[in-house]
């Protein structure tokens, strides 16, 4: 059945969606309390609940698409299953409100103040309907959980259609190769047509060399606390070798890693009146690479190449294109409210795009990470990644973590902190303290990844002051990322034969795939 077909046969139903569970676990805690308190006239004044405000959500219907009658393509659909979680939500926020209300009136009919002008009889009478209307409304809760589960099930299969429909179509050229090529196995026209959608997203065999249009954005590759007005801090961007320092204004530099006289590294020698010494014959140049000094000899008129570099948000950025670099740096601030805990630096033998992949992924987190920050976690029946339709960032379900790629190599990722040892159950949002994550995947080469890691709380600002914290934090950082490493190291050697590490992409790998999207369009010079 076609993407399409399959879509307008879940019958999607006009009423429309998003989850919150209103139970002992999920959603309000709590129970509302409303009460009596004696006006000046003598009378009762109803004081209104502070929760009150939660509910007033506007009715989706009215923006409801009209497809009735009509074939949907799969965003269409998409966009259908998307309205129908908003309207579950609208509808059970107004369910709870209704128990809210009836809860309300219970505690006013009990209320001493109210007893006194009823009768025993009206009492009685009013609690038996006040009863029967709250036994109404508890099942209607129970209905719209129902439904709003139903709804998210059908949200992620058509996430999953979408990702198909993404994939459909790529490498046209072995589609067509192998639909053209004689089959002698008994295997259906369905079953080689999944084959060929799912074989269309290929990552396999060694790295080639990097394309040119890669190197066209900014790239931050280094923490400016890490450079110090006499220190040198040597990096590999893209199998090139360069040098970082500062020069007499203070202002970061970055040449090539190699003296013009006899190629000896740069990072060998020191820094001397904020130029960068060849500690093999003295030769100096500045921040520009140009060659300042040339001791015993007659000065001439040679340069080093030198990268495009500032300094901005605490970090050092450097442009290795050749394309006039961007006039505006991104940034990679935390969110308000935050304080950096910890930055650390570390070099890695794998291929920045698997780090990238790995980054992207939360659904391993259960099976991979049980000595570190999953230990204890639950496998859930269902992860899911709600993003936009053509998004690099969206939120975990059922983990409170927001994840966002950021170009050309930036993982950022908000995690709320609930219990330790669990995370579900709740949005980022719903949680009181979090933890803010930046991961910068410098490709140093086909082989080697230089990655920067900043970590950043909410709250706990005195660890800041507590001595070798940096140390424990990056002790915990190493144990999570040794955890990683076994398996993308194995990844890489398998891709390196010529297996394809994206063989079979499924619902919740929806950002790494749209990552290996935007960088083949990247590579392709599309953007």
């Amino acid at each position: 059945m076609s993407a399409i077909a399959t879509a307008t046969a879940l019958s999607l139903p006009i009423s429309f969606c998003r989850s919150n569970k209103f139970n002992n676990k999920r959603g309000v805690r709590g129970s509302f309390r409303v009460f009596a308190i004696i006006g000046e006239e003598g009378g009762l004044v109803e004081k209104r609940s502070p929760w009150t405000t939660l509910f007033e959500v506007e009715d989706p219907r009215s923006k409801v698409p009209q497809y009735k009658g009509k074939f949907l393509d799969v965003n269409q659909a998409l966009e259908v299953a998307r309205y129908d979680i908003q309207y579950c939500d609208w509808k059970a926020r107004q369910d709870v409100l209704t128990i809210m209300l009836l809860h309300e009136k219970v505690v006013e009919v009990l209320n001493p103040l109210a007893r006194e002008f009823k009768s025993i009889g009206t009492l009685k009478k009013e609690l038996a309907d006040l009863q029967d209307e709250l036994a109404q409304a508890h099942n209607q809760v129970h209905m719209s959980e129902a439904k709003i589960e139903t709804a998210l099930d059908k949200l992620a299969y058509m996430e999953t259609l979408v990702n198909d429909k993404i994939l459909q179509g790529r490498n046209t050229t072995e589609s067509d190769s192998l639909s053209s090529t004689p089959s002698t196995s008994s295997e259906s026209p369905n079953t080689v047509k999944t084959r060929q959608r799912r074989r269309s997203l290929n990552v396999s065999g060694p790295v080639q060399p990097y394309n040119a249009h890669l190197k066209n954005f900014w790239y931050p590759v280094a923490f400016s606390a890490d450079l110090k007005n006499d220190t040198m801090v040597p990096i590999d961007c893209f199998e090139k070798p360069w040098v970082l320092f500062r020069g007499k204004d203070g202002k970061p530099g970055c040449v090539q890693n190699t003296c013009a006289h006899r190629a000896c590294p740069l990072d060998l020698g020191s820094i001397n009146e904020g130029r960068i010494q060849c500690p093999y014959h003295g030769w100096e140049y500045s921040t520009d690479g140009k060659c300042e000094k040339m001791p015993s000899t007659k000065l001439l008129n040679v340069k080093i190449k030198a990268l495009p570099c500032f300094e901005q948000d605490g970090m050092i950025w450097i442009w290795p294109g050749n394309d006039p670099p961007a006039a505006n740096l991104p940034s990679l601030l935390p969110p308000s409210g935050f304080q950096i805990h910890a930055e650390i630096v570390m070099e890695l033998p794998v291929e920045h795009g698997l780090l990238l992949d790995n980054l992207l992924d939360l659904a391993h987190a259960p099976f991979t990470h049980t000595s570190t920050f999953a230990k204890g976690w639950s496998v859930p029946r269902l992860v899911k990644f709600f993003t936009p339709a053509s998004g690099l960032q969206g939120s975990w379900d059922p983990y409170p973590i927001d994840m966002e790629f950021r170009p050309p190599c930036m993982v950022l990722s908000t995690i709320g902190i609930s219990k330790p040892g669990r995370l579900e159950g709740q949005s980022t949002r719903e949680c009181s303290t979090h933890l803010h994550q930046l991961h910068v995947c410098l490709p140093s080469s086909r082989q080697k990844t230089r990655l920067l890691y900043r970590m950043s709380l909410d709250f706990a600002p005195i660890l800041k002051h507590v001595p070798f914290m940096q140390h424990l934090w990056r002790h915990f950082a190493e144990q999570v990322l040794n955890e990683d490493l076994r398996l993308v190291l194995g990844q890489q050697e398998r891709m390196n034969n010529g297996e394809n590490v994206w063989n079979w992409p499924v619902s919740y790998d929806k950002l790494g795939v749209r990552y290996r999207l935007w960088r083949d369009s990247i590579e392709r010079g599309s953007n």
